[in-house]
């Protein structure tokens, strides 16, 4: 197995080629990125941030990463890493994007899912600096960038996978990155996802909203596989990281989270929606940025 960085990166100001120059990346228009002492670069320009620090805070990157690392959610990264690799000849490098990578759990688990003939460059990118110091510490192998999904830094027509992880999709976005025949694979919660513990925090559950099942502009349908199983929280505090790790943490009412805090243990069902998208081969990529 062979994993390396994915360097086909664009500048965030002017969508022009970077290339790296010992621990800096530069545009031919003289904008520089420096890689920070943890292995990522940051190319977020501050006047695409919504807030000083955008994103997921340091406090939920560790809670994700206790509650990840204990393998709650193996058989979600199991069946995203085989959708991945699937129908893929081994002997052809993938360059593939986690848009939105959080700590950089899907990527490792996708590098471990490989074929030792499998060449994959990874990247993860995130707009929360927090979760990609977490992943750069972690894993030294794929290319880790502060970014946004509306304004991806990397150049047209280089990807050939794409993922999104209960993340926020900009279709256009994806769309120009990935190769003509690239795939798109979002993972979105499911209407029974964690349905116990919202039974808990919410004092009704909303109505399940209908499966869309119109591709988006450019894209063509793919498989649609749903995982769905059961998780045993042995403890208070993996209780506790799952809520962090989740928008409920917001969305619950005092009283809703004060519940929660009395739970000792609790069993959880995981339900997924793994959903594959096709860009179109005849579908021209839009114009760099």
């Amino acid at each position: 197995m062979a994993v390396k960085p994915f360097t086909q990166l664009a500048c965030p100001l002017d969508g022009e080629p970077l290339q790296r120059e010992s621990n800096t990346w530069r545009c031919a228009l003289a904008h520089s990125f420096d890689v920070a002492r943890q292995g990522y670069v940051n190319l977020l320009p501050v006047q695409n941030k919504r807030s000083r620090d955008p994103g997921d805070s340091k406090a939920m990157m560790v809670a994700r990463q206790e509650f990840l690392a204990d393998g709650f959610y193996q058989p979600i990264a199991d069946a995203v890493a085989g959708a991945v690799l699937s129908n893929t000849d081994p002997s052809v490098e993938l360059n593939c994007l986690d848009a939105g990578c959080g700590e950089g759990y899907y990527l490792r688990q996708l590098a471990a899912n490989s074929q030792p003939t499998q060449s994959l460059n990874l990247m993860g990118l995130d707009i929360s600096k927090w979760a990609v110091q977490a992943a750069a510490r972690q894993d030294k192998q794929a290319a880790w960038v502060v970014g946004n999904n509306a304004n991806l830094p990397v150049l047209s027509e280089t990807l050939d996978r794409v993922l999104c992880m209960f993340g926020f999709p900009v279709y256009p976005e994806f769309l120009r990155v990935l190769k003509p025949g690239g795939t798109l694979l979002m993972v979105d919660a499911g209407n029974d996802h964690l349905r116990e513990l919202r039974e808990i925090i919410y004092p009704t559950l909303k109505p399940p909203r209908p499966p869309q099942h119109q591709a988006p502009a450019g894209f063509e349908q793919g498989q649609i596989q749903q995982v769905h199983f059961p998780v045993q929280l042995p403890d208070a505090r993996q209780i506790s990281n799952l809520l962090m790790m989740t928008p409920h943490l917001y969305r619950a009412s005092a009283a809703g989270l004060a519940r929660a805090e009395q739970l000792t243990e609790l069993r959880v069902t995981v339900d997924v929606r793994l959903s594959t998208l096709i860009k179109a081969r005849h579908t021209p990529a839009p114009n760099q940025q």
